[in-house]
């Protein structure tokens, strides 16, 4: 593991004129930024593993067959910590902030924006805050959902396209979907 970083905000600051995380995380980040725009996105699709190897000199866990396209942009690897036999397609951003956790047999797919952080609009600086996010065992995001800070996504539920994700989803092996998304049916668990 090339840094084991914790997340560094900075409390009181100025947003729009100051750096809202500290030097040490902001070189790493830059370090991450530089790899993952060459060794990582450019590498053939099917290399998943040396991505792998990758994410996790940077921090990551990551389980076994776990496949990470190569598409795929990263705030942070050392905020990752996914599951076995996980697939997470093309153009997803892993807005990792704070800890990501996807759990083993979950497919996050095409576009889907997974985001731990977020502004405080009713303060004066409009201060930086992040919440971590938790996607449960066999879940699929579908493609271009957004998944707001803080929020658990319960076993075996299943994401509808371009729903935007503001509260837990705790009714497990179930179909969700819309804007703000609602449950829409139950899944037979096979």
């Amino acid at each position: 593991m090339l840094l084991n970083l914790k997340l560094m905000i900075i409390k009181n600051n100025n947003p729009r004129i100051e750096p809202s995380f500290s030097f040490k995380n902001r070189i790493y980040r830059f370090i991450w930024y530089i790899i993952q725009d060459t060794l990582f996105k450019f590498s053939p699709r099917t290399f998943y593993n040396y991505r792998n190897f990758i994410l996790k000199i940077f921090g990551a866990q990551i389980g076994t067959n776990t496949h990470i396209n190569r598409k795929v942009k990263i705030w942070a690897p050392n905020n990752l910590v996914i599951g076995n036999e996980v697939g997470i397609g093309d153009n997803v951003n892993l807005y990792s902030m704070d800890k990501i956790q996807i759990d083993d047999y979950t497919v996050i797919s095409e576009g889907a924006f997974i985001c731990t952080g977020s502004h405080d609009y009713n303060s004066y600086n409009f201060q930086l805050f992040t919440k971590p996010i938790r996607i449960e065992t066999k879940t699929w995001i579908c493609a271009e959902v957004f998944i707001h800070p803080g929020v658990i996504i319960s076993e075996g539920v299943v994401v509808g396209a371009r729903s935007v994700v503001t509260k837990n989803l705790d009714e497990a092996w179930s179909v969700y979907a819309g804007n703000p998304v609602l449950k829409i049916k139950s899944r037979i668990k096979n």
